[in-house]
Formats: structure tokens, C-alpha cells, sequence
């Protein structure tokens, strides 16, 4: 194949994860679809992670810092690319880029729902920094992981 055609060859989609609050069950999914699927997963975190093996699967080390991984993130999240996350301002960004967000538990954010998530994020800042208690998330749990999982499935097979 000459250099030109090769120029011109799809790109393609690709699995982010934000990996410094990405539960390791959720980890583990993604290694095995990555697999399976045979589609690049890269794991960004401000920490070095152990990811097994494989030539579909990477770990990118970014620096401390505030946002540094979302912003290695969002710079190179492209169209029908898939990014986990839990940040919403993340998946806001990435979602004007072309990709698509979902969470550890399975919530996809899209067009449709990420300015009312937005909202209820700023809102909720805004009851702690006054002093109001507004408690942890969730305890994760199994149905999380399998609607995750449903999520994940369901990106993987419309690339296919």
C-alpha cells in the first residue's frame, strides 16, 4: 500500500478512560473487551496503573494537577470515540469533540442530558462549599457493572 492511500485510511474509534476514579471492575471489563474487540483502550491517570499485557491496551501517565488528565482527555478524544468518566465537565468537553461519555455505572451523557447534569454538578458544589452535607456517591454495585457493561457492549457492536 502506498503512502498516500494510507493517509487516507479511517480512523479508528478508540476506548478513554479517566482512570484515577475508574472502579478496577470497570477496569477489568475493559481489558477483556479490548480483547475481544480488538480496540485500543488507553487508561489516563496522574499515577502509574498496571494494565495487563496486550497491544489494544496502554496506560498514559500525565502529571499532577488539577484537570491534567482531562485535559490529556479531551485533546485527544475524537469522533466515535468512547470516554469513561465520572467528571462531567469531561464528558461535556468530549461530547463537543464528537465522542461519546458514559460513567462507571452505566449513565451515557449526551447531548440531550449533559446541561441539566452540568446544573445539578454546579448546584451541588455550590451546597458544600456553603457548609451543607450533601453526602458520597453511591455504593457501586453489581447492576452498575452490568449496565455498564450493556453500554459498552452496545458502542462495541455499532463499530463492528
Amino acid at each position: 500500500m502506498n503512502d498516500a492511500m494510507e493517509d487516507h485510511e479511517p480512523r479508528r474509534p478508540q476506548i478513554w478512560v479517566d482512570a484515577d476514579a475508574c472502579p478496577a471492575v470497570i477496569r477489568d471489563i475493559l481489558f477483556r473487551a479490548a480483547e475481544r474487540a480488538r480496540v485500543p483502550v488507553t487508561l489516563v491517570a496522574n499515577q502509574w496503573l498496571r494494565t495487563p499485557p496486550s497491544r489494544y491496551i496502554r496506560a498514559l501517565q500525565v502529571q499532577g494537577g488539577y484537570d491534567v488528565a482531562d485535559d490529556a482527555i479531551a485533546e485527544r478524544a475524537g469522533r466515535d470515540d468512547l470516554v469513561v468518566t465520572q467528571d462531567i465537565p469531561l464528558a461535556a468537553r468530549v461530547l463537543e469533540r464528537g465522542a461519546e461519555a458514559v460513567n462507571p455505572r452505566g449513565e451515557r451523557f449526551t447531548r440531550d442530558n449533559i446541561a441539566q447534569r452540568l446544573s445539578m454538578r454546579n448546584f451541588m458544589d455550590e451546597l458544600r462549599g456553603t457548609g451543607v452535607q450533601t453526602g458520597g456517591p453511591a455504593v457501586f454495585h453489581a447492576r452498575d457493572r452490568q449496565a455498564f457493561a450493556g453500554v459498552l457492549d452496545g458502542w462495541l457492536a455499532q463499530r463492528r
